[in-house]
């Protein structure tokens, strides 16, 4: 039986590919294991790096036309046969021992969705924790009603790795626009599963300012946080999707997680439009603020407090401020 499938949607990643797939395929032998990567039109040597390995558990799908990251990993989980799926980009890594160690707490676990730690990988070879460790050190199966704070994990279907047929069950493609595709599924499946599985062990290097990356570069594209975000909200009201509705405590995470989210991004839109954005993330603040919700404490809920008051200017002369106070804190 296929216990795990690795979806790996693959674009422009030649540097990083083999690296990769030696992370997932190098790895000792485990058990119930395929691997589907999705060449999604890559106008580099990604075909060849593809077609080179000869390894029975990898099956390679070609796109005739590019797809993007979003349907090239709706793509894969279509014709995966595994009882999970596991979607890992194609520039990132699993680190040493994941697979094993995943699959060893899906097996004892049987989650909906089992959450994992991550660390970044920089260009220079260094590594940085993800501090996911701090929301991961409760009951290893949970739900998210129990457990609100886990909704500040990182947003990604990488540190995820779901039940297929749950995930099926949603109704949620990842087919929104990149580079936030991941939040409204990632953010659905928290909210309706019953078992969500808790293993606090870094599983996922991520890779960090990769040339070429979504997530990289200054870009308008960052806009499409608000529809992602939009989408999440919008399931408080989707009884069928979401049953029961979610707690006071749920919807205050969500809503504190996405107008962090907001305040992170602002920094990687174009100049030009760095208003237009702070106006947007303001109007989101007043329009889905839970009646009970308090600012957090510190530096956070300073910031929460100029986004709520549409403070524009202050925010940008604090905000400098906050990033050299960032940069001189002492290394973990």
């Amino acid at each position: 039986m296929t216990v795990i499938s690795v979806v790996i949607p693959v674009h422009g990643v030649e540097d990083y590919l083999d690296r990769c797939l030696d992370s997932v395929l190098g790895e000792p032998a485990v058990a119930g294991l395929e691997v589907i990567a999705v060449d999604d039109a890559s106008q580099d040597r990604c075909g060849a790096i593809l077609a080179a390995r000869a390894d029975p558990r990898l099956r390679v799908i070609t796109a005739p036309a590019r797809l993007g990251p979003g349907p090239a990993r709706d793509l894969g989980a279509k014709e995966a046969t595994g009882e999970y799926v596991w979607f890992v980009d194609g520039d990132d890594e699993l680190a040493e021992g994941a697979l094993r160690a995943v699959t060893e707490s899906l097996t004892r676990l049987r989650p909906d969705v089992l959450v994992v730690d991550f660390e970044s990988l920089y260009p220079d070879g260094t590594t940085r924790p993800s501090g996911g460790a701090a929301y991961l050190g409760g009951p290893v199966v949970t739900t998210l009603a129990d457990d609100p704070a886990l909704i500040h994990l990182t947003m990604t279907a990488w540190s995820k790795i779901f039940r297929r047929d749950f995930l099926a069950g949603l109704g949620i493609s990842f087919a929104g626009q990149a580079p936030h595709e991941d939040v409204p599924v990632t953010a659905a499946a928290l909210l309706v599963a019953a078992r969500i599985g808790v293993l606090n062990r870094v599983c996922y290097r991520y890779r960090r300012a990769r040339p070429g990356s979504y997530l990289a570069a200054v870009s308008a594209g960052n806009f499409t946080i608000f529809d992602a975000y939009q989408q999440v909200f919008n399931l408080w009201s989707e009884r069928s999707v979401v049953s029961p509705a979610p707690t006071p405590q749920v919807r205050a995470a969500i809503f504190e997680r996405a107008i962090w989210h907001y305040t992170t991004l602002l920094p990687l839109v174009p100049r030009r439009r760095r208003r237009e954005f702070f106006d947007r993330m303001s109007a989101d603040f007043r329009r889905w603020r839970p009646a009970d919700f308090r600012f957090p404490p510190g530096w956070r809920g300073v910031k929460f407090a100029l986004v709520a008051r549409g403070a524009y200017r202050t925010y940008c002369l604090l905000d400098p401020l906050n990033r050299l106070r960032v940069a001189l804190r002492p290394s973990p």
